[in-house]
């Protein structure tokens, strides 16, 4: 017996044998260290990629390298591994919401080769979006190749992103509430604890390998009690600037389509175009290319130097250029980017106030730096927790924690009135294809028509006498009855006992009246593999109570309120339950 048949045996044992919650605690320590691993190996990679292209940054010609970086990113997805660019984050959402966490192999390596190339040349994006579809991958993978269930999948594809996560940034908390914040978008003891042990486990194997550093290093800051009410003021500047990212986003990938359509450019010559602005932006503002997180360490420590309206031109233009490498195809996420814009939000923020209000002791422009991160992080993902955690664990400004909850709370407050959905969800909300647990889209995607289709229903012929109808409504518990051609079988229509009623009491009419009289000609009819959610929005908006099933012109049974409700409350306890 070879080593692979041992190793399967030896997981089927363990299943088994062992308690299921004691196995996926097992299970998320295995996910955790392949998470953490596929981390560390992004960040090595970012930094082979950028040592590559350093050497050619003097060259007159420079300014091309974001654009072959991330056409080479995108040919490498597009042509040989056959995926779509994009953030990673929202493909992670939806093959949780809609297929169980199952995710394709290829994911737990695609996007750490092509995010490197597209971050490592100068590209305006972060790694995290993408470490967290490879650790969603490697969760996803791991326990297809166990044979496990769909909960338990679903389990292991957050404890493989929270492990990406918490490795990334040496930040196990913020992984965690990430995952359940974010990722699944539910709060459950049976997830929680997996979850939270593959955070550290990535996290500790990532200390190890690379020692345990703090990102973002923060000085000790004095807080008043009028720094924290001014804090509510940079809630608002956070919120508009996430607000115009996300729509500048959006509108710049409008933009993208439109001219690759005129021009007839490849996905991959997008991609390229997109970095090539990015690289004439970066002749200018060279802070803007790459992750940026050198140009926060210096305005968390107070030593950023640039002016008021410099440092508004460079927000600016790294929206600017973030907007071009997403917005074109490239490949990456939006984290990093949000907290460079977010540290110079606050940092602006800070110069503004010192300049209105100079004989205000105010706390160093660091600190407000520090805030501004969080708050345009809360808007942009639309979640406060996860924020205020990355921002604890980076920085380890445990000091601020007052003044970063109120900006985060407020910030993901007012950003939701002008964008009511996170960047991650925006544009699977607006494709219908966002179901959370729990929810009615989620728990009728679970139910199948053939699982609550009704099957004793009596046919009958449209040639049919009223009398042998009568005789037949004898054996039969229904008020529908589908009506059959003789001679094709096929489906031709409904009769309702209701309208045959009228003529029961007068028996002279039982020979002289068919049931091709007395049917419905033009019925709404479902088909078995319709989703019951369609089925139930036709329903309620005929104002039905039932539907006939047909397939290849063939009735297959009935689906109806009543029976579906019943499976609805079965399936609805499946899923909100933590057992």
């Amino acid at each position: 017996m070879n080593m692979t048949a041992w190793m399967k045996k030896g997981w089927s044992w363990l299943r088994t044998h062992m308690d299921p919650r004691l196995f996926m605690m097992l299970m998320a320590i295995v996910v955790g260290i392949f998470g953490g691993l596929a981390a560390v190996l992004l960040h090595h990679m970012i930094e082979m990629v950028a040592g590559l292209f350093s050497g050619y940054r003097q060259r007159a010609w420079s300014f091309l390298l974001p654009a072959i970086g991330a056409a080479a990113a995108v040919y490498f997805m597009e042509k040989i591994v056959r995926e779509g660019g994009g953030h990673g984050v929202p493909e992670v959402i939806y093959a949780v919401s809609r297929h169980g966490g199952l995710i394709r192999l290829r994911s737990t390596f695609s996007r750490i080769f092509a995010s490197s190339m597209t971050i490592g040349s100068g590209g305006s994006a972060g790694p995290e979006a993408p470490v967290v579809m490879s650790g969603a991958a490697i969760g996803s993978n791991i326990a297809r190749v166990l044979g496990l269930n769909e909960r338990q999948r679903v389990v292991l594809v957050g404890c493989g992103a929270a492990s990406a996560i918490g490795s990334i940034f040496n930040a196990p908390v913020a992984g965690m509430v990430f995952t359940m914040e974010v990722l699944l978008g539910q709060w459950r003891s049976s997830h929680l604890l997996p979850i939270t042990l593959a955070a550290v486990t990535g996290t500790q194997l990532s200390r190890r390998l690379q020692g345990n550093q703090i990102p973002f290093e923060s000085a000790i800051f004095g807080i008043q009690l009028h720094d924290t009410l001014a804090s509510a003021g940079l809630a608002l500047v956070t919120a508009v600037v996430a607000i115009i990212l996300m729509r500048g986003m959006r509108r710049m990938h409008g933009l993208s389509i439109s001219v690759a359509s005129r021009l007839r450019l490849s996905l991959w010559a997008k991609a390229g175009m997109g970095g090539l602005f990015v690289g004439i932006i970066g002749i200018f503002f060279p802070v803007v290319l790459g992750e940026g997180y050198h140009a926060v360490r210096e305005m968390i420590a107070g030593e950023f130097s640039a002016g008021i309206s410099f440092v508004l031109l460079i927000l600016l233009a790294k929206m600017l250029a973030t907007a071009f490498t997403l917005g074109w195809g490239g490949v990456g996420g939006i984290f990093a980017p949000s907290l460079v814009m977010g540290a110079m939000a606050g940092l602006l923020y800070h110069r503004i106030l010192v300049f209105l209000f100079p004989a205000v002791s105010w706390v160093n422009e660091g600190c407000f730096a520090l805030l501004g991160m969080a708050g345009l992080l809360a808007g942009v993902l639309q979640a406060p927790l996860t924020a205020i955690f990355l921002i604890f664990e980076i920085t380890g400004g445990y000091e601020v924690v007052l003044p970063l909850m109120v900006v985060s709370a407020f910030s993901t407050i007012l950003c939701r009135y002008g964008e009511p959905h996170s960047i991650y969800l925006k544009d699977l909300v607006a494709r219908n294809e966002l179901l959370r647990p729990g929810t009615d889209g989620r728990v009728l995607l679970d139910l199948r028509i053939f699982e609550v289709m009704e099957k004793d229903c009596i046919p009958v012929q449209r040639s049919m006498l009223l009398r042998d109808f009568v005789h037949l409504l004898k054996n039969s518990r229904r008020n529908y009855f589908p009506v059959e051609d003789a001679a094709t079988g096929r489906f031709v229509g409904m009769v309702h006992l209701d309208d045959v009623r009228p003529y029961l009491m007068d028996q002279m009419l039982y020979d002289t009246i068919l049931m091709e009289q007395l049917m419905h000609r033009n019925v709404m009819v479902v088909h078995p593999d319709d989703e019951l959610k369609d089925a139930l929005e036709i329903m309620d908006r005929q104002g039905l109570f039932s539907m006939p099933v047909v397939a290849d012109h063939r009735f297959m049974g009935m689906i109806s309120k009543a029976t579906l409700l019943d499976h609805y409350r079965k399936e609805l306890r499946v899923q909100t339950s933590d057992e």
